[in-house]
This record gives C-alpha cells, structure tokens and sequence, in this order.
C-alpha cells in the first residue's frame, strides 16, 4: 500500500450496459477506471455490475442483467424491454441478501448506479455507502435519499452544477469532479477535421456540431455509440456525407488517436450536462474544445487554454469559436502542449482518485471515530 488502509469496497456499476470497452458513455468509463484504480492501489474491491463487465469475479449475486432487445433498432438509453426492471430489481435483492450476510467482508460501498436500491443498503445492510451522483436528479434516488438521513452515508456530485440541482431537491453533496487516465489520454499532433464524440442521442445533440461544421466549411468526424436509434436515423443519417462521417463506437487507443488528430473538438449538450468527460479527453490529447455552455460544462473548462463556450443551441457562435480555435493552434502548435498541460494538472485521475480514497476512507470508518477528511472539499 503506497498510503493508509487497505479498503474493502463493493462497487456498484451502472446496470444497464457492461462495463467494458468501447465503453457505453461517460459514466461506464468512470466507473471501468475507479475498479481499476482502487485495485492497483491495493484495496480489495469486489464489482456489481451488468453481465459482461471486466473485472467481474465468481460471485454471481453481484451480477446484474443487461437488457436484451427483441429488434437492435428498438435499443434504448431511456427506456427498458419488457421484464427488465423487475429483473434488475431482483438482482438487487439477491445482492443485499448476501451483502448482509456478508457484511463483515466489506468496509464501504461505493456506489455509481441510478437504482435506488444501493441508496438503501446503508440502511437495510448498515454498511457505510458513498453515492456518487452522476446525473440531474432522479426521483427514485431522491425518495431514497429520504429514507437514509440517519444511516452512514455520503452523497458527492460531480460538479458544482450537480450538487446544487440535488440541494435544491434537498440531498446535499460534496463535489467530487471526474478525472481521466491522462497516460492513456496522451498528446496528439491536431490535423484539419473537426471531432466530436459521445453518446448518439438527442440530448447531446451531435446533430448541431453536425450543423457548425457545416456552418464553418469545416469536415467533422463523429464516434460513439448510438443510444437512439431513431435519433440516429432521423437527424444523424441525413447529414452524413462529404463534410461529416460516423465512425461508431471506438475502443480507447483508437478514440484518443481520433480526437487528438482534430483540429477542434465540439460538445453540443442541449441537457444539464453533469461533467461532460469527453471535454477533459480532448483537452488531454491537446486538442481544443468549443461547447455549449450549460451544466457542468464551464466548470471543466474553467482555466483552460485552448478552449471556447459559447450560448446552447447557437450554431453560428459554436462554428466561429471552433474555426477560431483550429487557426489558432494551427498558427501555434504550442497550444496543444499548454492545453495538455493544463488537462493534466486539472484533471488528472490520480489526482481525483486520491481524494476520493480518503472520503471511502473516511466514511467506512465507525460513526464514534470520525473526524472531518482531510481534503478540501
């Protein structure tokens, strides 16, 4: 152990995609990363998580269900095939089953699943959890959170415009922003594309970086996953063509080659985007970011070189801050080295994860032996 006690953690994936690569979105590679990291640091992590994960062990009651479409076009972020919801609902009662009778094998959970069920384990197990809110607030979760006011546990938000969308609900969280794995994130040498990456699905537009490339005269190359199907086919498809090419989904080697061989990356959230961790991926590479500023947005770029936000939904202001971008690092190729430079000081993993390793910590330890973490919250 290269700091204090080893930890006994359960961690508690998102249920609805595997976490493996290419990963499903932002949230599964946080997650993929934290399992990782917890593990190199010495700490005996156990993983719940959907069927299909890295990681996984041999202990089935901590494996949860992934949904199975009867049409791959009918796939879905927001909605489930029928009987799924009832599955992973059993899958968590089998899981806080064995949980209490095996309370004595963990010190802290640490939870990233929009279940309420893991919520409730801090109560039902009286075992210390750490949520970790990832999203704009979801009712299930806050009735959750009602219910364990007096039970061991933390909330944290991953940005400042999270934590206050939840305290306005009445759930109060630390901030905790995300980290990325900056020796895989590593520099690339730009080029003349523009890039954007992401989930495929309305609320992270990509069809209007489709349309401020347009705008500019600008090529863009989009990869992600589709998470809408009919998003896909109905906004994305027809402006695929010359001037704009769809790769799919990327594993992370590939991805990073992608994004740091663009001249510009553009994030065009139309949602309280919660963090947006493909803004500290392309800002690692070097590549500049220009994006819409709402949620969390700002907060990853504040300080940042090589970086523009403009109005949400303004094509016009996005084409020109990402046209200006591009010049400029092609007039100043240095611009990539201080925009990584800043990327990693900013928002390093390992500097996330060591604060983040106190407060599980902290938390797992006995109510009658706390004291306030040292870390600045």
């Amino acid at each position: 152990m290269r700091t204090g006690t080893t930890l006994r953690v359960l961690v508690v994936a998102p249920s609805r995609y595997a976490l493996r690569q290419p990963h499903a979105g932002g949230l599964e590679a946080c997650v993929w990363d934290r399992v990782r990291w917890l593990r190199e640091r010495g700490h005996e992590v156990t993983l719940c998580a959907a069927d299909g994960s890295d990681f996984l062990g041999d202990v089935p009651e901590f494996r949860l269900p992934t949904p199975e479409w009867t049409r791959p076009e009918e796939s879905s972020d927001t909605e489930y095939p029928a009987g799924y919801a009832a599955a992973v609902d059993a899958a968590y009662d089998a899981a806080l089953e064995r949980l209490i009778a095996d309370r004595h094998l963990y010190d802290v959970v640490d939870n990233h699943s929009l279940h309420p069920a893991p919520i409730r384990w801090s109560r039902e197990a009286g075992i210390p959890v750490v949520t970790t809110l990832h999203t704009p607030p979801l009712e299930p979760m806050l009735e959750a959170a009602a219910d364990v006011r007096d039970s061991p546990h933390r909330f944290v938000a991953v940005s400042q415009a999270t934590a206050r969308a939840w305290s306005i609900e009445g759930v109060d969280a630390f901030v905790f922003p995300n980290g990325i794995d900056t020796d895989q994130w590593t520099r690339g040498s730009g080029g003349t594309s523009w890039v954007w990456s992401g989930r495929v699905v309305p609320e992270k537009a990509p069809h209007l970086a489709i349309e401020a490339a347009r705008e500019a005269g600008a090529h863009i190359v989009l990869a992600g996953r589709i998470g809408d199907v009919d998003y896909f086919e109905q906004e994305i498809v027809p402006r695929l063509g010359v001037h704009a090419r769809y790769v799919g989904p990327l594993r992370q080697p590939d991805l990073c080659r992608l994004v740091g061989s663009s001249a510009v990356a553009l994030v065009t959230p139309m949602w309280e985007e919660p963090f947006g961790l493909v803004i500290a991926e392309a800002l690692a590479t070097g590549t500049p970011v220009a994006a819409f500023d709402i949620g969390g947005v700002s907060e990853v770029l504040n300080g940042m070189p090589g970086s523009a936000t403009v109005v949400p939904g303004d094509i016009v202001a996005l084409a020109k801050a990402a046209a200006e971008l591009a010049a400029h690092g092609a007039r100043e190729p240095l611009t990539r080295v201080w925009t990584r430079r800043a990327a990693v000081r900013q928002h390093s993993l390992a500097q996330r994860y060591r604060e983040v390793e106190r407060v599980l910590a902290h938390t797992a330890q006995p109510v009658s032996v706390r004291r306030a973490p040292a870390v600045a919250w």
